[in-house]
C-alpha cells in the first residue's frame, strides 16, 4: 500500500491542495502496480513562521521580500532550469 507524505509551507488554496492530491495519486497509480483504493496521499501544511532556512523563517523572508511567497503565483514554473536551477533553499521554501 503506497503512502506519500508531502510537507508544504502554508499558503496554497484548497483547490491547489486538491489538485496536488489528485496529481500525486494519479502518478502513483500510473507508476505502481497497485489498486487506487490502496494509495494514501497526505499533505501537511506547516505555518510559515514554523519553517526556517538558515535561521530565517519563511515569514521573515516574506516580510523582507527575500523569499518566494509560496502562494498561488509561484514564478518558478516559468524558469529555464538550465539557466536558473532550483536550489535546495528554493525547494525548502516551497
Amino acid at each position: 500500500m503506497p503512502q506519500v507524505v508531502i510537507t508544504l509551507a502554508e499558503g496554497r488554496t484548497p483547490a491547489q491542495i486538491r489538485d496536488l492530491l489528485h496529481e500525486v495519486h494519479a502518478a502513483v497509480l500510473r507508476t505502481t502496480n497497485t489498486r487506487p483504493e490502496y494509495i494514501r496521499v497526505v499533505v501537511h501544511e506547516v505555518p510559515r513562521s514554523h519553517w526556517a532556512t538558515g535561521d530565517v523563517t519563511l515569514t521573515e523572508m516574506d516580510a523582507a521580500g527575500t523569499g518566494q511567497s509560496g502562494t498561488a503565483t509561484d514564478e518558478r514554473d516559468d524558469r529555464d532550469s538550465t539557466r536558473n536551477p532550483v536550489t535546495a533553499a528554493d525547494e525548502e521554501q516551497s
